[in-house]
């Protein structure tokens, strides 16, 4: 029987090459077989920690969402719409590793329109990410960068569905939105949102 901390390391080991399957091939590629490939190992070691693809998917979550939460945030240049441009940008695939994660996420959603339990977890992302750009949007509409009679509600809405929006182009069409034009557009968008 192996030792406590060389079962703590090879699931920290399991997890990592999740992660990177992950994040080449998104969860349409995570198979019990890509991770193993990729570990140079063997599936019968990893059912030993995932009896099903269900399990590993379960995982994969996990491993997603920590590396979600735990990554870097930009700074908040002020309340309202400068705050909304710097929670838009901060979901931008701006770098190599935020587009991995971007991958990650969009191709999350195949797996849960065919799954209620997973369909569930996306819908909380969803929420808390509406949640996280709703501060922004009160401030601005406090403060009047936003004009008087705006619903709060349906500018989170907008302000979501053109992030993801333009994370899906970017993903697919890097050289046609580069970093520079991902920036570009979020300051066009956060700049019509005030006329």
């Amino acid at each position: 029987m192996p030792a406590k901390g060389d079962h703590d390391a090879r699931r920290r080991d399991v997890s990592q090459a999740v992660w990177e399957v992950l994040a080449a091939k998104g969860f349409g590629g995570l198979t019990l077989r890509a991770v193993a490939a990729h570990m140079g190992a063997s599936t019968g070691l990893l059912t030993h920690y995932f009896p099903s693809k269900k399990a590993l998917v379960r995982h994969a979550l996990e491993i997603a969402q920590e590396h979600t939460q735990g990554r870097e945030r930009r700074a908040a240049e002020g309340e309202g719409l400068p705050g909304l441009r710097v929670a838009l940008l901060d979901v931008m695939p701006l770098t190599p590793e935020t587009a991995a994660m971007n991958r990650v996420w969009v191709s999350f959603w195949d797996a849960a329109l065919g799954d209620d339990e997973l369909a569930a977890v996306e819908l909380r992302r969803y929420e808390r990410w509406r949640g996280m750009l709703r501060p922004h949007v009160d401030a601005a509409v406090r403060s009047g960068q936003l004009p008087a009679g705006t619903d709060p509600d349906d500018v989170v809405a907008t302000a979501a569905g053109f992030g993801h929006g333009l994370v899906v182009q970017a993903l697919f069409d890097p050289a046609r939105f580069p970093p520079q034009r991902q920036i570009r557009l979020v300051d066009d968008f956060v700049a019509q949102l005030a006329r």
